[in-house]
């Protein structure tokens, strides 16, 4: 199970919210370039990064850090916010990053995310943000009533490489993941599902590795930056 360290990215600094609140935000590094570069050098495989104004905006706005981040490190990258066309699909990867999430989109416009996975096979994810099991869109401001298995397996045709499965109302809050709602969706489809929302120890790690889903990953983010989760010693678990 691949340990995906998160960079939310907020007016150019490296932030974490509480349950997806803009208003409380967390400064944890204002050079989110060096930050990668200290998740890397920690040995992950993979960088996990979210434009959180661009959610908001519908479009690319911390696009400088995202850049300086891809230019400094050399494992591969996935970022969601803002992204919702297929232009904006095309430059990011034309810059190296390896996989592109569209969340929004995949509500409204389920066709731009089978245009995007055929046009471009393997750099692709479906981000799903769930309140109550219930799917919601706009960096996470609007509600829908959308079910998250439904939207799941609306997708299995389309190739997409993976589905990141976030519970709000656990993201950011430290109180651990919803391993049961995550394991129910990672056993409903044959599409890689990554876990994201309250990883917030190795215990946390531990239980989404076995909670008899083969579940491809999980994010974390305030765990690490507040050191409740050490990174090499979460790597060496995870691979043990």
């Amino acid at each position: 199970m691949i340990l995906y360290p998160a960079i939310d990215l907020k007016d150019g600094q490296a932030v974490r919210l509480l349950r997806g609140a803009m208003d409380k935000a967390t400064v944890f590094n204002d050079d989110p370039a060096a930050q990668a570069q200290s998740f890397v050098g920690a040995g992950c495989e993979w960088l996990h990064l979210v434009d959180l104004n661009g959610a908001f905006a519908g479009e690319p706005v911390n696009a400088a850090p995202v850049e300086a981040i891809l230019k400094a490190c050399d494992v591969p990258a996935q970022l969601g916010g803002g992204i919702r066309d297929m232009a904006t699909i095309a430059r990011w990867i034309d810059k190296g990053l390896a996989r592109v999430i569209l969340g929004t989109v995949a509500v409204e416009n389920p066709a731009l995310v089978r245009e995007a996975a055929r046009e471009f096979p393997g750099h692709v994810a479906v981000g799903i943000d769930a309140r109550d099991g219930r799917v919601a869109t706009k960096g996470w401001a609007e509600e829908t009533d959308v079910l998250v298995t439904d939207l799941a397996r609306s997708f299995e045709d389309a190739g997409v490489a993976a589905i990141i499965y976030t519970d709000i109302n656990r993201d950011g809050a430290m109180q651990g993941p919803n391993v049961a709602a995550t394991a129910a969706l990672a056993n409903a489809v044959s599409i890689p599902v990554i876990a994201s929302g309250g990883v917030s120890s190795l215990d946390d790690l531990v239980a989404l590795r076995d909670c008899g889903a083969d579940l491809n990953g999980a994010i974390s983010g305030r765990a690490l930056y507040d050191g409740a989760i050490d990174l090499g010693e979460a790597l060496t678990l995870l691979n043990g």
